[in-house]
């Protein structure tokens, strides 16, 4: 039986039985065509893309048109995952109007199952404004890359019990908001495990520990393709970037040394053309 593209009910029946909730990032139509091969649940197409994709020290210079464009080509590879736009920084922050055009853009032009944005109590509004005009909402708190440089850094957030407390607020608050979903970013796997047990939405970790309904990685560190820094909570299950490398190297060898490209890899004329060709020359 062909593969059926989960619903919004179906991650919270997996949640009900206990069944976990695999989730990844893709920023193009291959990457994502894998996922889908994959049996992959979600599919986030994240502002991570300004560090993976263009080189942006973070997440703060990407814009709207660049998730557009991005999700577009990730939806067309994965037909059967739960897509997620991810909202960029200044995309939802100005007001609760901005938020919905924008989280609406996501939906009208690429076709996504829902978005995500970063913040917790201090972004409740949005959140219940964007849900009130018919949009799945995923929440994410702990540590918000877009807004870093307030918590000092890419830090873990959550290791102190006075942390912990605000980190548990954010979470509450998210779901009294009206996100469908939650994801727990760099925060103890003993904080997650006590969010878990208080809210009745899937919990998703990112560096957040096993005690939650599901998982999310980078695809650019799983597959060792980013190289600039890899965080503690990555695992790297390959590393294209030295596979890929070589290759390359090769390539450059092979050209370099006139081995490249032999009578193999070369387009024949028909018999006897190219007699007739240089005839014709002549004439």
């Amino acid at each position: 039986m062909a593969k059926k593209k989960p619903s919004i009910f179906d991650l919270y029946q997996m949640k009900e039985k206990g069944e976990q909730i695999t989730w990844l990032t893709s920023y193009d139509y291959p990457t994502a065509s894998f996922c889908d091969e994959a049996g992959m649940d979600m599919i986030l197409v994240g502002d991570s893309l300004g560090m993976c994709v263009y080189g942006y020290n973070g997440t703060v210079p990407v814009t709207m048109d660049q998730c557009i464009v991005h999700c577009e080509a990730v939806r067309r590879g994965a037909p059967h995952c739960f897509v997620v736009g991810d909202m960029p920084f200044l995309s939802y922050q100005a007001s609760d109007e901005q938020a919905v055009l924008n989280a609406g853009r996501f939906l009208k032009e690429a076709d996504v199952d829902a978005i995500k944005l970063e913040g917790g109590v201090r972004i409740t509004s949005r959140i219940r404004a964007i849900t009130d005009a018919g949009i799945n909402v995923i929440g994410h708190i702990g540590l918000t890359p877009q807004s870093s440089g307030q918590l000092g850094g890419h830090k873990a957030q959550g290791r102190t019990a006075e942390t912990a407390k605000l980190v548990l607020e954010d979470a509450l608050a998210v779901q009294e908001a009206g996100a469908k979903m939650l994801l727990v970013e760099a925060v103890p796997p003993e904080v997650t495990k006590y969010i878990h047990q208080k809210l009745d939405i899937p919990v998703l970790s990112i560096g957040a520990g096993p005690h939650c309904d599901g998982q999310l990685l980078i695809v650019s560190d799983l597959i060792g393709q980013f190289q600039a820094f890899t965080p503690k909570f990555v695992k790297k299950y390959c590393n294209v970037a030295e596979v890929i490398t070589n290759a390359m190297k090769e390539y450059c060898d092979e050209v370099r040394n006139h081995k490249f490209p032999n009578d193999d890899y070369c387009y024949k004329m028909v018999k006897g053309e190219e007699e007739k060709f240089l005839k014709m020359m002549e004439d």
